[in-house]
C-alpha cells in the first residue's frame, strides 16, 4: 500500500524530482524483502511439514511462499511502477516480515511516497494498480490452488477461511455445488491465492491512505472525506455482529467458548482500532487534488476497483471451528 510523506521539491519542468536508485538507498528495502522472504517460506513449511529452522524445511514451503510473494511483489510494484509513470518520489517496497506469528509471514508492504499526490489521474491509477496488478496474479494462482484442493467431509476441530463472493465463486467454478459438511482441503497454492484476496480486500477498505481510500476519494472528492468515519464506525457492528454469530453457535457457554468466540471476531475491532492509528497519523480527511475531471476510463476503472472490494469482502475472515 502507498503511503504518502510531505510535499516534494519541484524539478526544473515544473515536475517533482524522481531520485535514481542506489544500493545506499534500497539495502533497507532488500534486507526487509529478504527477512520476508525467510519468515513466509517458515509459514509454509510449518502447514506443510510442520516444520521449523533448516533451509531443508524451510524450502519445503515453497508451493505457498512463491505465489504468495509472486501476488505481494505484483501488487507494490505496481503501486511503484505508477508511481514512477506520474513522476511521483516514491521508494521500492519496504515488506514488514512477521517471523513465526500470523499466518502469512508478514503484514505485506508500503511504499514511501515523499509528496501529496496532486492530480486526480495519477491518484486513481496509483491507488488502483497495486490490487489489480495483484488480483492478476491472484486469480490465476487460485484457480490452480482449487483445482488441486480436494473436496473433504469437515469433521473435527479445524480453521475456517473467510469466505467471499469471488473466492465462493471460484470454488464453484471448480468443483461445482459442494454439500453441506463438506470443504475443500487447500493445497499451499489455494491457500496463498485466498491469502492474496485477503490482503487485497483489506488495502480495498475505503479510508484514508489505504488504497480504497485513494481510489474513493479520487472518484468522489470531498464526499469521501464525509462518509470514510461513518464506514470505520460500521465495523464496530461488524464486529458484533460476528461476536453474536459465534456466541449462538457453541452450545455450551464456558469460558472456552466465549473466548473463542471472542477470538473469531476480533479482526473487525483491531481494523477499527487501526483505521483509527491511520487516521491520527496521516489526518482524518484525505488531502485535495488539485482541479480537473476524471477521464472516462479511469472512472470506469475506479467503479470496477470499489467492486472488486465488495466481490472479495470477507464478513469473518478467519475462524476456529470446534466440534
Amino acid at each position: 500500500m502507498p503511503d504518502d510523506g510531505g510535499a516534494p521539491e519541484p524539478a526544473g519542468n515544473g515536475a517533482p524530482h524522481v531520485a535514481r536508485l542506489s544500493w545506499r538507498s534500497v539495502r533497507l528495502n532488500v534486507l526487509l524483502f529478504a527477512l520476508t522472504v525467510v519468515s513466509v517460506f517458515d509459514v509454509g513449511a510449518v502447514n506443510e511439514a510442520g516444520q521449523h529452522g533448516t533451509p531443508y524445511h524451510l524450502l519445503a514451503g515453497w508451493k505457498f511462499a512463491v505465489p504468495l510473494l509472486g501476488i505481494l511483489l505484483a501488487h507494490e510494484f505496481g503501486h511503484y511502477f505508477a508511481a514512477r509513470y506520474h513522476r511521483v518520489p516514491a521508494s521500492l517496497p519496504y515488506f514488514i516480515p512477521l517471523p513465526r506469528l500470523g499466518y502469512f509471514g508478514t503484514m505485506g508492504a508500503v511504499i514511501a511516497m515523499d509528496g501529496q499526490i496532486r492530480s486526480r489521474n495519477a491518484l486513481l491509477d496509483i491507488g488502483a494498480s497495486g490490487p489489480l496488478a495483484g488480483m492478476v496474479v491472484a486469480i490465476p494462482v487460485l484457480f490452480w490452488g482449487i483445482a488441486h484442493s480436494p473436496v473433504m467431509m469437515l469433521h473435527g476441530a479445524y480453521d475456517q477461511e473467510g469466505q467471499s463472493l469471488l473466492y465462493a465463486a471460484v470454488k464453484w467454478l471448480v468443483h461445482g455445488p459442494i454439500p453441506a459438511g463438506y470443504d475443500v482441503n487447500l493445497h499451499p497454492a489455494a491457500e496463498a491465492g485466498w491469502a492474496g484476496l485477503l490482503v487485497t480486500m483489506i488495502n480495498l477498505l475505503p479510508f484514508g491512505q489505504l488504497d480504497g481510500g485513494h481510489v474513493a476519494y479520487a472518484l468522489f472528492g470531498e464526499r469521501q472525506n464525509r462518509f470514510a468515519p461513518w464506514f470505520r464506525r460500521a465495523l464496530l457492528p461488524l464486529f458484533a455482529l460476528n461476536l453474536a454469530h459465534f456466541l449462538v453457535s457453541v452450545r455450551t457457554f464456558n469460558v472456552e467458548h466465549v473466548s473463542l468466540a471472542v477470538m473469531n471476531s476480533l479482526f473487525w475491532l483491531v481494523w477499527y482500532a487501526l483505521l483509527g492509528v491511520l487516521a491520527r497519523m496521516s489526518g482524518r480527511d484525505h488531502p485535495p487534488f488539485d482541479p480537473g475531471p476524471l477521464s472516462g476510463f479511469r472512472r470506469a476503472i475506479a467503479w470496477v476497483t470499489l467492486a472488486l472490494f465488495v466481490l472479495l469482502f470477507m464478513p469473518t475472515p478467519l475462524s476456529h471451528v470446534v466440534p
